[in-house]
């Protein structure tokens, strides 16, 4: 059984990093250099600084990840930037829990957190030769927007998008995503 909460001050960003590590390095050994494949801790904490971090554990072991921002008004990435959106960064599930679902639930709580702050849409970069990862993101809705190219990055990315569900009768959407946590 797992349990998801935002992050606190006390959890330690170096057991992040490290599970954002483990996580990734099966994308590492395809020769994908994502970010989170060896990031240190500095970079981990601005990652998710200003955006909404959930932590999903089981027991007491640190199993999954995301993150889910506002829009980015200051992002090299132009799909990024449109005030409607949320941007999900450094989804990730320790290996030893991946193929349970953890990652469908986690990106299910990012996408409800953006719909509760009022985005019409979520945005993700995937790399595009993460076919397995594509398909997935396809699975869950998302369609492929736009391609990307990071100027740090040796292969190419693709921006996807996601329509959030409208708001119930009686709530509206503000126009803009709030990134208050």
């Amino acid at each position: 059984m797992f349990t998801l909460r935002p992050l606190t001050e006390s959890d330690s960003i170096e057991q992040l990093t490290t599970l954002l590590h483990r996580a990734y390095a099966q994308l590492a050994a395809m020769g994908l250099r994502y970010t989170a494949v060896d990031q240190s801790p500095d970079v981990t904490r601005r990652r998710i600084r200003g955006g909404h971090c959930l932590l999903a554990w089981h027991q007491n072991a640190l199993a999954g990840t995301v993150t889910v921002h506002g829009a980015l008004p200051t992002s090299q990435c132009p799909q990024f930037r449109h005030p409607d959106t949320a941007v999900l960064v450094q989804l990730a599930v320790d290996p030893e829990y991946q193929g349970l679902g953890l990652g469908e639930w986690l990106m299910r709580a990012a996408e409800d957190w953006a719909s509760a702050q009022g985005c019409a849409a979520i945005r993700l970069d995937t790399a595009r030769d993460a076919i397995h990862l594509v398909s997935r993101y396809q699975r869950r809705g998302y369609r492929m927007e736009a391609p990307l190219q990071w100027p740090d990055k040796a292969y190419q990315s693709v921006v996807m998008v996601k329509s959030l569900e409208t708001p119930r009768p009686g709530e509206a959407r503000t126009g803009s995503c709030s990134a208050t946590n």
